[in-house]
């Protein structure tokens, strides 16, 4: 058991300039750009090098160790004939092993394809076959044939770790560091090339923003296929901090898990804060955590008010990003308690508009789509020109690409962004423009309802509404008359004992059970 830290309420903030909807973060919080994202851990290495570093159930290492890992892991992938821009698909759960392979490989400049360490071979199948790896790093026996099925050596990562001390690779700033695959609209998940610069800059953004601290034991859950896990390591890197990263899943022991570790800052998405909210309100016992962030679903309502109720000595950091770019804006420390729903202003290095659909910037209050610009916008999807055209357009100014998010928010005037929901989410019903957020913000209002979802209308114009409660279907749907008024209520409510959700805890849509038969 690691002694308690201290909290701190301290914040991070940048001077930020917004004007006629487009808000430009300035740089000056940001430090001088690292060359490739191994300096990030080469560095944590000369500057924190007997710090603890990386911990898993198995035991841990210090900068310095993970440092001497990855040089092994990189001689072994030499071994192995892996060259600059080779893939290697890396099929592991959270842990040391991960890390060492992560930076091992990118030593060597090769490309990290991350996927969930249970990803089963249908799902693997696609990426093998899209990403073409010379390499896939796995524990798992059985992916062996799948990887030899289409040219990809097999090994395993304690291979990896007895290879010899590599020379050091010079590894171009412009180069390709990850693959990172994230579902779309085409049923197909999308690899997403991430140049080192790219990740380099949006780490040290998002760390100006966050102000991580050599002392803080940063604990998750978080898959590090999901670049909101992944970036975590990068972020410890930077501060000297130590990433805890435990084995299995979260159950009805996770306040012992946090208090064994000493947990000071927890990423969180809102599925797990609804989790430690409802062990929090049970066991009152202090704990040492004096951060949450949160990002990837909105963390809204009455889970982020649960959450301050059961951790008081925590603030709560919301964010907004998406993996074509990382992170587009960061809130200060419960910046949303006096701007409720805001997920913050850009990052440094970051210009952000809302647009009209014809690609014009609006006013500050004006809702439409969600542009960012910068450093971090990431190289484009691998082998996918026509959806390149699609998200990455020329900015609005004119200066370089822009992502073109599909998400739909506004701006107020002094540069924060609230979000309002993706195009694909909105719609009119009865005359009345709305968005399946502003449903399901509508329904955790509800007293009684723990959890909800919901759906743009079907073909026939009914629109269903999901709940997670012990209200018949009848009482949500006069709970969300009483706040949207009757043109605005859906037809339908179905009660479920939980929602489906993704291995990013993400709820799940396309998963939800059929409304037939539900009440009306």
């Amino acid at each position: 058991m690691r002694a308690a830290h201290g909290r701190s309420t301290a914040t991070h903030t940048d001077d930020r300039l917004a004007c006629a909807g487009t808000a430009t973060a300035a740089s000056g919080g940001v430090e001088p750009p690292v060359p490739d994202v191994v300096a990030l851990l080469d560095a944590a290495a000369g500057r924190f090098g007997e710090r603890p570093g990386v911990t898993d159930d198995a035991g841990s290492w210090t900068w310095r160790e993970l440092q001497a890992a990855s040089r092994r892991v990189a001689g072994a992938l030499l071994a192995r004939g892996v060259a600059p821009g080779d893939r290697v698909l890396v099929v592991l759960a959270p842990g040391r092993p991960f890390t060492a392979v992560l930076f091992g490989a990118l030593r060597v400049g090769a490309v990290v394809v991350p996927a969930g360490g249970s990803a089963s071979p249908f799902e693997l199948g696609w990426v093998l076959t899209d990403a073409a790896p010379r390499v896939l790093v796995s524990d798992r026996a059985e992916l062996t044939a799948l990887a030899e099925r289409v040219g990809a050596r097999p090994v395993t990562p304690a291979e990896l770790l007895d290879g010899p001390v590599a020379e050091p690779v010079a590894v171009p700033a412009d180069g390709t560091a990850l693959l990172l695959y994230t579902s779309g609209s085409t049923g197909r998940p999308k690899g997403i090339v991430c140049p080192h610069r790219a990740v380099a800059f949006a780490a040290r953004a998002i760390f100006g923003r966050l102000a991580y601290r050599p002392d803080d034991v940063v604990f998750t859950r978080l898959p590090l296929s999901f670049d909101y896990g992944l970036y975590q390591i990068f972020l410890c890197a930077l501060a000297g901090a130590e990433l805890v990263l435990p084995d299995g899943t979260a159950s009805s022991r996770e306040l012992v898990a946090l208090r064994a570790a000493g947990a000071t800052v927890v990423p969180v998405v809102p599925t797990y804060a609804a989790m430690l909210a409802r062990l929090a309100a049970r066991d009152r016992r202090p704990l040492p955590v004096r951060l949450f962030t949160n990002t990837g679903a909105a963390l809204t309502g009455q889970d982020v008010h649960r959450l301050r109720g059961a951790f008081p000595g925590a603030a709560v950091v919301c964010m907004y990003g998406m993996s074509e770019c990382k992170r587009i804006t960061v809130a200060d420390p419960d910046e949303d308690l006096a701007h409720p729903a805001t997920v913050g202003r850009a990052l440094p290095g970051t210009r952000l508009w809302v647009v009209d659909p014809a690609g014009r910037p609006l006013p500050p209050g004006e809702s439409g789509e969600i542009v960012a610009a910068g450093p971090h916008v990431m190289a484009g999807y691998w082998r996918a020109e026509e959806q390149n055209a699609v998200r990455f357009r020329p900015a609005p100014d004119g200066a370089g690409p822009a992502v073109f998010t599909g998400d739909h928010g506004r701006l107020d005037a002094d540069g924060r962004l609230y979000f309002a929901g993706r195009a694909d989410d909105l719609f009119k019903r009865r005359g009345w423009r709305m968005g399946t957020q502003e449903l399901e913000l509508a329904m955790l209002d509800i007293p009684g309802v723990r959890a909800a979802a919901a759906v743009p209308p079907a073909a026939d114009g009914t629109l269903t509404v999901w709940a997670v409660t012990d209200l018949a279907p009848e009482g949500v749907l006069r709970g969300l008359c009483e706040r949207l008024g009757a043109a605005r209520t859906p037809d339908r409510c179905v009660v479920v004992a939980d929602l489906p959700r993704t291995a990013h805890g993400k709820v799940d849509r396309a998963a939800l059970p059929a409304p037939e038969g539900a009440a009306r």
